[in-house]
């Protein structure tokens, strides 16, 4: 080998392109695009080896129950409401739509509950009488309600009676008025 001339390769710019160069370092055997076609075939198969197999086609579950079993909807609204901590909401709630089972038919005719929060529950009447009613009766339905719904979750029962008609009319009213004279006379 030492008795072949050893030939420097031409210098070019790299912006100009010369055909003639590129039949020079065009290889007729194919073996160098042999090479190149391997070695990008072999990094594929290395790859594949170190990421887990692609399953092509639907996978079908077997006769166990599994993660892939489709799942009720009831089971991911039950998670929900538990996630977000609105079980003893929806609870009482639900209690509450019982309400005539709770307080009887003649209680609940003329009364209704408004609200629940931070252990209260509110209750509007028909009229003070009916109010009235139940306030005595609102002990023993808080036992009631923290018997069926937990201990604590209701500590207290507001009654509101009836909505009184505002007699402030207007900006020239008087403060501290009596209302309508010949009404309440």
């Amino acid at each position: 080998m030492a008795d072949q001339p050893q030939h420097d390769p031409p210098q070019h710019d790299s912006t100009e392109h010369d055909p003639e160069h590129d039949q020079a370092e065009h290889d007729p055997t194919g073996l160098e695009l042999a090479q190149t076609i391997a070695r990008s075939l072999g990094a594929q198969a290395r790859r594949r080896r170190r990421s887990p197999p692609r399953r092509i086609g639907p996978q079908l579950s077997g006769a166990r129950a599994d993660d892939r079993d489709p799942k009720p909807l009831s089971d991911a609204v039950e998670r929900l409401v538990e996630s977000k901590g609105w079980t003893t909401e929806i609870n009482v709630h639900t209690l509450l739509a019982r309400w005539a089972l709770l307080v009887g038919a003649a209680n609940a005719a003329h009364s209704q509950p408004e609200s629940y929060a931070d252990t209260v529950l509110t209750v509007r009447a028909d009229s003070t009488a009916w109010a009235t009613q139940l306030r005595y009766l609102a002990p023993r339905l808080v036992a009631m309600l923290n018997e069926q719904l937990g201990e604590g979750t209701v500590t207290r029962i507001k009654v509101l009676g009836p909505d009184a008609p505002s007699w402030k009319k207007g900006r020239l009213s008087v403060r501290d008025g009596r209302g309508p004279r010949d009404t309440y006379g």
